[in-house]
């Protein structure tokens, strides 16, 4: 009777499949891995959602509701976006100290990211515009020229040709721009705060809100020069005409009397 004949595996053998097993289990990973960071970026806004809702319980239901519904101290927050909430809390004006015609621009007293918080749990809330990145408010790629001739036309009725603001109506008033971070420019453009109108991509595009806030940074930097000389503050022909009426004439006034008391003293002597 014959021996049944063993096969002998290769050294390699083992080596191979081991290999073969290494790479099924990468595979595999590969395929969970997309699916465990969407899971964790999912949880991290949820967290974030939960502790801006306990933030704004705390310092914006008593106005907007405990839902965000508004009230008749405050207005609805459904829908206007985390960009709305990063201007109006960004910049101070909420929460405010008191409801009236304009809510002025104060020390802010949330950190970024409770600011963050806040705009994710309003963000849940409604559809609304979102908070720009630097890319789109920087000042790389911008037109200065067409930003002076854009705001020339949209934004000088109010804030005056260089940004310096004005006064309106029933004690309102268009805020001094100078100073104020590019985003919350943006921002402003985006969502239309308090009495200003909003000035969405369809009516000005994102392009174009770049191309502002870059005029307005070239007219009121740290490096910007005033070739006339003393500006008045920029505030126009009407106040510095006023400004050289009154001063003007006062001193054309005050020589006239010094030259007539002169006068008079000469004859006498």
């Amino acid at each position: 009777m014959k021996k049944l004949s063993t096969r002998r595996r290769h050294p390699l053998a083992a080596v191979v499949v081991l290999l073969l097993a290494l790479a099924a289990a990468g595979g595999a990973f590969s395929l969970l891995a997309p699916a465990s960071k969407a899971q964790a970026d999912e949880s991290a806004q949820s967290l974030s959602i939960d502790e801006g809702k306990k933030l704004f319980a705390v310092g914006c239901a008593s106005c907007h509701g405990t839902g965000g519904q508004g009230s008749s101290d405050g207005p609805s927050l459904v829908g206007v976006g985390a960009a709305a909430v990063d201007f109006q809390v960004g910049t101070g004006r909420m929460p405010a100290q008191q409801p009236g015609a304009q809510i002025p621009a104060k020390k802010v007293i949330y950190s970024q990211a409770e600011i963050d918080q806040l705009a994710a749990y309003i963000a849940s809330l409604g559809a609304g515009p979102v908070i720009p990145t630097k890319n789109e408010y920087g000042p790389e790629g911008s037109d200065i020229a067409k930003g002076g001739e854009l705001f020339r036309t949209n934004c000088a009725q109010c804030h005056n040709f260089t940004g310096k603001g004005g006064a309106l109506t029933h004690g309102k008033f268009a805020p001094d721009l100078e100073g104020v971070a590019p985003k919350h420019i943006y921002e402003a453009m985006q969502t239309g705060p308090q009495n200003m109108p909003s000035f969405p991509d369809t009516t000005l595009s994102s392009k174009n809100k770049k191309d502002i806030i870059a005029y307005l940074n070239a007219v009121n930097g740290d490096d910007t020069e005033s070739p006339g000389g003393l500006e008045l503050g920029g505030l126009g022909p009407v106040s510095e005409g006023l400004f050289a009426w009154i001063f003007g004439l006062g001193a054309l006034i005050a020589v006239a009397v010094w030259v007539a008391a002169r006068t008079a003293k000469a004859k006498k002597s």
